[in-house]
């Protein structure tokens, strides 16, 4: 496993330390490792969607009321 060092401002430093202490995480690399899985899900998740929406064509749904299914289908 690869090392990486980051630097965070104080905020979010205590933000991390809080969600170890909170016992949620065993330690910061726990929860930066579930971050980064986190988003890339959401990211392939959209990507799919932009995809599967454009093979579907044309839709009557307004592109905040497809945003909303969306979000409803993927929480």
């Amino acid at each position: 496993m690869a090392t990486m060092n980051i630097s965070l401002p104080d905020e979010m430093k205590a933000f991390v330390e809080a969600q170890v202490k909170s016992g949620l995480y065993a330690n910061a690399s726990d929860f930066f490792r579930d971050a980064i899985r986190d988003r890339m899900w959401t990211r392939e998740a959209l990507l799919e969607a932009l995809v599967e929406g454009e093979k579907s064509g044309i839709d009557d749904l307004s592109p905040r009321e497809a945003f909303e299914e969306f979000l409803k289908a993927n929480p």
